[in-house]
């Protein structure tokens, strides 16, 4: 049976801007047709009034840690890492559903420690499964004595990285590398040393392709970034201060690039609520971090590079579901439409994904979609509002989606 929705405002998650009074058509979970109100085709169908509403594709969030949330309370922090899978699960699980309500329905996760995100994903308990689909890591991999502990376990000494990526994790749907330090909130613009070189990276990234496995890396600063896009990575995740140079060598390669400009506001907003109890200096330097980071952004845009809207949730104050409306917003302010916004929420995040029939409300692709009340301008801020979420063809009620 065919049910169609008439909808004030269509955001298709191509980027194109939003059109206005259209019709959109699905059957058996998947959009038929997109059709003007007076098509003929129209005749016999049931149709839905969504007349005061923009509807959109479902978003997704390229970047996030669900094992961690975004508590900035450092106890609870380490009660949750070190707390048991069992306790972890539910920790999952509720920030599935703290996605599902802000209309995130597909999330990539950049690894954690002990592998519970990928451990989740394939755990017979969960049934029926998480509506939001996950793609994991399982656990990063990170240069000995380098950062990383929270999400990556170390290649040991006398080990190649290849060894270390593939002797574990067989069932990750990505490999997830830290080539890089986090950014400095003491002083700006500090860049890190690499933790590995182009030879090490190329090799493994060869070796995960091989194996049907995308490689995003964990890179800030210019030779990070430089050597991860120079040995055929995927995605560059974060890539604070990296450099128009590295921007025209990802448009050239097309290498896609997850800045989670969200982390800094996070960090700038609780130190400033912090006052005194904080060396005034770093909400300052968290500030300029990220002014720098939105310049990256603008400029990445005009250069073709391809991005998408990851928060790195699970960061001190990045919370899930909830940081993609401020992400969201962070590329506005930088000068990308709101259309454009939302296709690097959603187009662009399948594709990363592998996720080749979601991301856009086209004829053939998986009815995912959702409905708020405002015009297509005020699309995100009022991502906490939303009206109406539609998961393969079915209008789902949060009060009984789990």
């Amino acid at each position: 049976m065919t049910i169609a929705y008439h909808v004030g405002w269509l955001i298709d998650g191509t980027g194109i801007p939003a059109v206005e009074n259209r019709i959109v058509a699905i059957n058996a979970g998947r959009i038929r047709e997109i059709l003007d109100p007076g098509d003929p085709r129209l005749e016999g169908m049931a149709i839905i009034d969504w007349s005061d509403c923009t509807v959109f594709p479902a978003l997704i969030d390229s970047h996030v840690h669900l094992v961690m949330s975004g508590t900035i309370e450092p106890t609870f922090r380490r009660k949750q890492l070190n707390s048991t899978y069992t306790v972890r699960r539910e920790i999952i699980a509720e920030h599935l559903r703290q996605h599902l309500a802000s209309g995130v329905l597909a999330v990539r996760d950049g690894g954690d420690h002990n592998g519970d995100t990928l451990r989740y994903k394939w755990d017979s308990a969960n049934n029926p499964p998480p509506m939001v689909t996950i793609a994991s890591a399982g656990r990063a991999r990170n240069a000995l004595g380098r950062y990383g502990k929270l999400i990556a376990i170390p290649v040991d000494e006398g080990e190649t990285l290849v060894n270390s990526a593939f002797g574990t994790d067989s069932k990750r749907d990505h490999l997830k590398l830290v080539n890089s330090g986090l950014n400095s909130l003491t002083q700006f613009g500090v860049e890190s040393v690499p933790q590995f070189d182009e030879n090490e990276l190329a090799a493994v990234i060869v070796a995960a392709h091989r194996r049907g496995q995308p490689t995003m890396v964990h890179a800030n600063g210019h030779l990070p970034v430089k050597l991860a896009i120079d040995a055929g990575c995927d995605s560059i995740e974060h890539g604070f201060f990296m450099g128009r140079e590295n921007m025209h060598r990802m448009a050239d390669h097309g290498v896609v690039w997850v800045p989670t400009a969200v982390t800094m506001k996070a960090y700038g907003d609780y130190l400033k609520a912090q006052g005194h109890r904080s060396d005034p200096s770093f909400s300052e330097v968290s500030r300029k971090n990220l002014e720098h980071q939105l310049e990256q952004i603008s400029t990445a845009r005009n250069l073709g590079v391809t991005l998408a809207v990851g928060t790195d949730a699970g960061s001190p104050g990045v919370h899930h579901g909830l940081s993609v409306k401020e992400e969201l917003q962070l590329f506005v302010s930088a000068g990308f439409s709101v259309e454009e916004a939302i296709q690097c929420a959603s187009r662009h995040g399948a594709r990363l994904m592998g996720l080749s029939d979601r991301g856009a409300i086209a004829p053939g692709m998986r009815a995912d979609f959702l409905a708020v009340k405002v015009p297509p301008q005020h699309v995100p801020e009022a991502l906490h509002q939303i009206v109406h979420r539609v998961v393969e063809g079915r209008t789902i009620d949060l009060d009984t989606a789990f």
